[in-house]
């Protein structure tokens, strides 16, 4: 035998009936099974051993060496209730946080009328809101180990009701950027708690993620409607009253639901591991920014969200100085968020089919193409559907950026994370509109698309680094 077995004979008496055999066997201990016993199993008892015996020792053996395995139960129909609840607040919560990227796009345009500012200072409103937003992401790593899920994101959800309190009476130009920074501030809470949250629930993942973000598009796709409706109107700032009374329901249905309690009381403690919470917490920042895979994340992020928003927020201005569109061009910036909603659900399938990973690449080929169309083909209704589906093809993006994150990264530190990466990611939403802005002040807006064609360019370059990278352990 190959085994080192040791064999103990005893014979207490000379009749066979009274005789005992005792086998002691040197257990075989295998990497990865937590219960340092071999697969195969030798604990024998020879000498009266039932069937029902044996049953149950290979069954024990079996439970023993996948301990460290989820466990393969049924999901209970409150489970999984409470899942599609949680799914459909926090999606809330993200169409809320699409409104108002959404918004700005439409009244760029009025807002340089009314305050008499050209492109590099109404550009200082992303750089604004970007600037609070990684402040918020570094901050929420904090504020989730001391105040826990509920009252983080409720406290996100209410910041940003002051933050449209302010702006709805179009206060003075200095005034509107503080706002628009508390308000960055109040999304990069809600942001990152949602995405963390939805990403701690193990069934369902990709799915779950993908109706959260299109809910996002489906806010970003609705908010140009109402925004360039008022936009053609005196009052034009009213339309924050509109992005306010949302907020508030946003903030009551969060309070209701997760009654500001704890992200552990609502997921089980086997699906999201705390076992080590409590050491790495006090070197969670140490944590987060060793792993090289947040920074390529991260990276990846900031471009895709500064191509989105500068999409969003340039092309209406493009369309009415360069193609010369009306005021109605406003509703070319719907047509592209609504081409991110559909995205997120549409092309799960394929992205199933093809493999997320792979997939970006394909999807930023032809993005490319048609935004060469839209550069080179000076048709107003042909840009606008290129557009829309340039959107389409983007929309899958920023999901599978946080399903290779939550699957990837450490559990104890996924939250801060992912609140990283969404942070500095929402730095390309300040960078590249503002480097917009900026060359559109020398060279005109026409420079736009040039820009895009780069940035979706680099976007490749970036999710190579993403796919290649490996995270490390926490130490």
């Amino acid at each position: 035998m190959s085994r080192s077995t040791t064999a103990t004979i005893q014979a207490t008496d000379t009749s066979v009936a009274n005789s005992k055999l005792s086998l002691t066997v040197e257990p075989k201990y295998v990497e990865g099974n937590p219960s340092g016993i071999n697969g195969d199993g030798f604990e024998m008892n020879v000498l009266g051993s039932t069937s029902h015996q044996r049953t149950r020792h290979k069954d024990s053996r079996s439970a023993s060496a996948n301990a460290g395995d989820p466990a393969p139960s049924v999901v209970s129909a409150s489970t999984k209730r409470k899942d599609r609840l949680y799914l459909a607040v926090l999606s809330w919560s993200l169409f809320v946080v699409g409104w108002n990227d959404g918004t700005l796009g439409p009244l760029l345009p009025r807002i340089q009328d009314h305050y008499h500012v050209g492109f590099t200072v109404v550009s200082l409103l992303f750089i604004s809101s970007c600037v609070s937003f990684i402040g918020g992401a570094i901050a929420n790593v904090y504020l989730s180990d001391r105040l826990g899920f509920g009252k983080t994101i409720a406290g996100g959800a209410a910041l940003q009701i002051a933050a449209y309190a302010i702006l709805a009476p179009a206060p003075p130009f200095p005034v509107m950027c503080i706002a628009y920074g508390l308000c960055g501030f109040a999304m990069a809470l809600q942001d990152a708690q949602s995405n963390a949250f939805i990403a701690s629930i193990p069934r369902n993942a990709s799915m779950n993620m993908g109706i959260l973000h299109a809910v996002y598009g489906l806010g970003a796709f609705s908010s140009p409607l109402v925004a360039t409706q008022f936009a053609q109107r005196p009052r034009w700032s009213f339309h924050f009253l509109v992005s306010l009374g949302i907020s508030v329901i946003n903030t009551v249905i969060l309070v209701a639901v997760f009654k500001l309690k704890r992200q552990d009381h609502f997921i089980p403690e086997e699906t999201a591991s705390n076992a080590t919470t409590e050491v790495i917490s006090e070197n969670k920042y140490k944590q987060i920014m060793s792993q090289k895979l947040v920074h390529y994340l991260a990276a990846f992020i900031l471009v895709y969200v500064g191509t989105e928003v500068t999409i969003g927020g340039w092309i209406v201005t493009y369309l009415i100085e360069v193609r010369g569109g009306g005021p109605s061009s406003g509703y070319v910036s719907s047509g592209f968020f609504g081409g991110l909603t559909l995205g997120r659900v549409l092309l799960l399938w394929v992205n199933k089919k093809i493999g997320e990973k792979r997939v970006i690449y394909i999807y930023s080929v032809l993005a490319i193409a048609l935004e060469l169309v839209v550069w080179l083909v000076p048709n107003l209704i042909g840009n606008a559907v290129a557009v829309s589906i340039v959107g389409m093809l983007l929309g899958p993006f920023y999901p599978i950026c946080m399903n290779v994150a939550s699957s990837l990264l450490p559990q104890s530190i996924l939250a801060g994370s992912i609140g990283w990466i969404a942070g500095f990611g929402q730095a390309g939403s300040a960078v590249f509109p503002f480097m917009t802005g900026a060359m559109a002040s020398k060279h005109g807006v026409k420079v736009l698309q040039p820009l895009i064609v780069a940035m979706l360019g680099l976007q490749i370059v970036l999710w190579a680094l993403v796919t290649r990278s490996r995270p490390t352990r926490a130490q």
